[in-house]
């Protein structure tokens, strides 16, 4: 006769085989190793930075100088209120253009995700069609200078990457992963798509606005396309434009001295540009830790959903 006690269930007890031990110990060994890889140039730029000229010509690039300098970070330096307002017009541009862009990508991708809203396919085809074709460098200069009117204007820098079809279509990827049920059920409790937006999408969005925003702030900080069109007023140069007219005038001087037959003190031409890096991508460095752990997420969910 069967007996109707139901019999108890042991846990099954998954041991650490010595297989998996080396398998475990092989991928932390590798991951360490490639690790180590990836940072050994960005301390090579780091003390590259603080190496004499001549080291560098003489000896090449080295992760340990043999001579150390500060005169790359002197020049730097000595621009002191310019190179404090060009870091000032980079982080104003950055902080401003990242929200309104997340604003108009998060708004736009929340309209194509509404599957009750009719036009939803042909306003996507209508942004991807833009991806496919461009009308060229001139008239979109023309556009820009003439009728609008923005040059020397910082909205010139502003306005041109507000908007961007890869960012909307992440969003909206993003947002499919969002059940459906959560919006019909803020609709019966007599929500709006605005309260609804802002309430619920939003607040669910995280990872995807964290993904796209460090998108968006990398393109502002590094902008400097278009300030070479749009731009005269040394006031309004960002610090990568800054930078890059800097070096261009020491590589001007040292050739112009060079052809007039003059002595002058070699120019850190080649530990400035590495000073360059640095001033450039420390902010951002330490930008990376406060949305890494949304990143993965963020990248991955909008990437897979169809």
């Amino acid at each position: 006769m069967p007996s109707n006690k139901k019999q108890a269930v042991r846990p099954i007890k998954i041991r650490t085989t010595g297989d998996r031990a080396a398998f475990m110990a092989i991928s932390y060994t590798v991951v360490t190793l490639l690790a180590i890889v990836c940072l050994v140039p960005f301390l090579m730029i780091v003390t590259g930075s603080f190496t004499a000229e001549e080291a560098i010509y003489r000896d090449g690039f080295r992760l340990i100088p043999k001579e150390w300098s500060l005169e790359s970070y002197r020049l730097l330096l000595e621009g002191g209120v310019s190179l404090a307002r060009a870091y000032q017009v980079t982080a104003v541009l950055t902080v401003v253009g990242t929200a309104l862009s997340l604003l108009i990508s998060s708004m736009t991708a929340y309209v194509l995700y509404r599957r009750d809203f009719p036009w939803r396919n042909k306003l996507s085809f209508f942004f991807y069609f833009t991806t496919l074709f461009s009308g060229g460098l001139v008239p979109w200069y023309i556009l820009i200078a003439k009728y609008l009117n923005l040059r020397n204007n910082p909205l010139s820098m502003l306005i041109p990457g507000l908007v961007s079809v890869f960012n909307i279509l992440i969003m909206r990827n993003f947002l499919k992963s969002i059940p459906d049920s959560l919006v019909e059920s803020a609709k019966i409790d007599g929500a709006n798509d605005f309260i609804i937006y802002l309430r619920i999408i939003l607040p669910l969005s995280g990872p995807s606005l964290a993904t796209v925003g460090l998108f968006i702030a990398l393109n502002y900080w590094n902008e400097w396309y278009n300030a070479m069109l749009f731009m005269t007023k040394a006031d309004y140069f960002p610090l990568q434009y800054y930078l890059y007219r800097t070096l261009n005038s020491m590589n001007f001087a040292a050739q112009a001295a060079a052809e007039a037959g003059v002595e002058v003190p070699i120019m850190p031409t080649q530990s400035f540009k590495l000073v360059m890096t640095v001033a450039a991508t420390g902010p951002i460095i330490f930008l990376y830790p406060f949305v890494q752990r949304y990143f993965i997420k963020g990248i991955t969910v909008g990437a897979v959903k169809g």
